[in-house]
């Protein structure tokens, strides 16, 4: 029995569940407790500057960190390197509840922003593709479907749990749920998937592949989808208060935001029946126009619902493709040879662009109003829409070669 054949195997498919699901448990703990949380943490006395410095400490924190991990899933100790960053996180999620100050409640979360780096999308998607590149996209679109409704668990069961026992239970009740169940559904999974991974071909053994860093490939993508980030990151943050500014309705304004998640499920969908009609790249540039047309639609929304809805449409479905493309096309140029340090360093701008769109959004309004917002958000939308149009063609294998194994320069 060939690699392959194993690979498509019931046990590795649901290997990939076990992955999903502990996604979903690790980002709605790790990633989702904070905005859940925030106006908790306000009752406390502690003001919302400082409670969103601590959280954009922590992205940044997992900025630095992507690029170590990548390394180590390149070195073929993926497995336990994510595992160690989720039960890291875990631990300082429960830390969190012995913050008696915001200096401890901002150092924690660095800790755990730098568990983040190893233990979500980037570093995941990473063994993934290490395991079996022809069998990537297919699996990373799996485990997207099912991780999308983090945020959906993460909210009414913080809300429930703070109400409960407050917030300091809850924070615990999430570690707990970490560690019981997203450690072990990973440390199945991901075991499964190395036994039956597919064999690194003889040049990636000897460590010989050609480096990421002299390719044109490498930086158009470095400079490309962090901008998609930014542009993402800048509408979500100020959506309802530019809503409010308009004289939307709040209830409204909710409804349109909170269309957002469904709708990147249902971008995510979409691709995966349209797969076998557009390359990923194809997808990526469609994904750019979406989303560059969506902050021309708010420009012209005014108070009504409908362009509202279909901005939540064109933003949702078109960021949710990204998440999938990003590590998708990277595979495509450079293989799985030196796909962690790769997907590593291209998380690091895109993780930061997160991080900062909020305070860059803030200052864009101070200058110029939300108009001022939105032309920003649509030109660098564009500015994403060029960069990944300039991207070269995936080099063609050699005979006998796989495509998945290619490193394009």
């Amino acid at each position: 029995m060939t690699a392959h054949t194993a690979t498509a195997t019931p046990t590795a498919r649901a290997a990939i569940i076990a992955i999903a699901v502990s996604q979903t448990l690790v980002w709605a703990g790790l990633y989702y407790s904070f905005p859940a949380l925030l106006l908790v943490w306000e009752s406390e006395g502690w003001s919302r500057e400082s409670l969103t410095l601590s959280f954009t400490l922590a992205l940044l924190a997992a900025t630095a960190a992507a690029p170590v991990f990548g390394a180590l899933v390149d070195r073929g100790v993926g497995r336990v390197a994510m595992l160690a960053a989720t039960c890291l996180g875990a631990v300082a999620l429960a830390g969190l509840a012995l913050a008696d100050g915001i200096a401890v409640f901002g150092l924690v979360w660095i800790v755990i922003g730098a568990s983040m780096g190893g233990s979500l999308y980037e570093t995941c998607f990473a063994v993934v593709t290490r395991a079996d590149g022809a069998l990537a996209r297919r699996r990373i679109t799996a485990i997207t479907l099912v991780a999308g409704f983090a945020s959906t668990l993460s909210f009414p069961a913080a809300a429930a749990l703070a109400a409960a026992f407050g917030w300091r239970g809850a924070v615990l009740t999430g570690a707990g749920v970490i560690l019981v169940l997203a450690v072990p559904l990973l440390w199945w999974g991901l075991g499964v998937l190395e036994r039956h991974a597919a064999p690194l071909p003889p040049q990636v053994e000897r460590g010989a592949a050609p480096g990421p860093w002299r390719s044109r490939a490498f930086w158009l993508m470095f400079l490309g989808f962090p901008c998609l980030a930014l542009n993402h990151g800048i509408l979500i943050t100020h959506f309802l208060p530019m809503l409010a500014e308009r004289g939307v309705d709040e209830s409204a304004g909710l409804l349109a935001v909170s269309l957002i998640g469904p709708m990147q499920v249902a971008g995510r969908l979409a691709m995966i029946a349209a797969e076998r009609h557009a390359s990923a790249i194809g997808f990526a540039l469609l994904a750019c126009g979406a989303i560059a047309a969506a902050s021309a639609v708010l420009m012209v929304s005014g108070a009504w619902f409908i362009p509202l809805a279909l901005f939540a449409l064109l933003q949702g479905a078109a960021i949710g493709t990204t998440s999938i493309l990003r590590p998708v096309i990277a595979a495509q140029f450079f293989g799985r040879s030196v796909f962690g340090i790769v997907s590593g360093w291209l998380a690091a701008p895109y993780i930061a662009a997160s991080a900062l769109a909020p305070v860059a959004g803030a200052l864009l309004w101070r200058l110029g109003g939300y108009g001022l917002v939105l032309a920003v958000t649509c030109a660098v939308a564009l500015a994403a829409l060029m960069l990944i149009a300039a991207l070269p063609r995936p080099a063609a294998p050699r005979p006998g070669e796989r495509v998945e194994n290619r490193v394009e320069s």
